[in-house]
């Protein structure tokens, strides 16, 4: 089976920096679009940032010019740099990937556990 493993979340203050990796891991034929979502206390899940398996990009405009996604296709990973921390953006960071787990053109979505940010002096 595909596993999703999210690490790099953490405690930080205001301004700072976080870099978030996501690894696919298991039987994995094939990665499409990859995306990383978050989700505060009491608030719904909201799309932070997406790559597709060509690099094309979209994020939300609260993270735009302060977040970056990137992927690197020979490690089946996803990054999300994270610059110019706000407390706003304290929530718990999960990944989605689309993956194809056999010879066919099949593709299905899986999900992480989940990593911590925090932003706090």
């Amino acid at each position: 089976q595909v596993q999703l493993m999210e690490s790099g979340g953490g405690l930080v203050q205001p301004g700072g920096s976080l870099r978030l990796s996501c690894t696919a891991s298991g039987t994995v034929f094939g990665i499409g679009t990859m995306t990383w979502y978050r989700q505060a206390p009491g608030k719904e899940r909201e799309l932070v940032a997406t790559i597709d398996e060509d690099g094309g990009r979209d994020q939300d405009d609260s993270v735009k010019g302060r977040f970056t996604i990137s992927r690197d296709n020979a490690k089946n990973t996803v990054y999300l740099q994270m610059n110019s921390l706000r407390r706003e953006d304290t929530a718990v960071y999960i990944c989605n990937a689309w993956i194809r787990t056999d010879i066919t053109d099949r593709i299905k979505s899986f999900w992480g556990q989940g990593t911590q940010v925090t932003v706090s002096s």
